[in-house]
């Protein structure tokens, strides 16, 4: 097989399984559904992590309903409107001529670091509790 078939059928698996995760994820409500993984962070400390939420709100976001998706994780709702923010920007340099990798500088990498931890350690204080799930 050739290395170009084989990367073609890697990222159709990936995004097969994605798929079948989003199928799942909008079929059944984690609020209700004892299946969904809880966070193992927050049941040893009872600290909510940068995560914690994040599945009942991605559920909530897959049925339009973006307050309460806000209320459960403010911080994959703000990645999520970033994320398709920077689509079509990324669509128009590509057609203006203007190749563009996939890479990320190190800079935003460290950035989207201190974001997680100032979100995570300030839904824990008592002034960013509207931020807790």
């Amino acid at each position: 097989m050739k290395p170009a078939v084989r990367i073609r059928t890697k990222w159709l698996a990936a995004g097969i399984a994605v798929a079948g995760l989003v199928v799942v994820l909008f079929a059944f409500d984690p609020k209700t559904h004892p299946f969904f993984p809880a966070c193992l962070f927050h049941r040893l400390t009872g600290w909510h992590c940068p995560g914690c939420g994040a599945t009942r709100a991605a559920h909530e976001l897959l049925h339009g309903n973006f307050a309460a998706a806000f209320r459960d994780n403010a911080l994959l709702v703000c990645g999520v409107v970033g994320a398709a923010g920077l689509l079509p920007v990324r669509w128009l340099r590509r057609r203006g001529g203007q190749t563009l990798g996939w890479q990320l500088r190190p800079e935003w990498l460290w950035l989207m670091l201190a974001g997680l931890i100032i979100f995570g350690v300030g839904r824990n204080l008592p002034a960013g509790d509207w931020l807790a799930p």
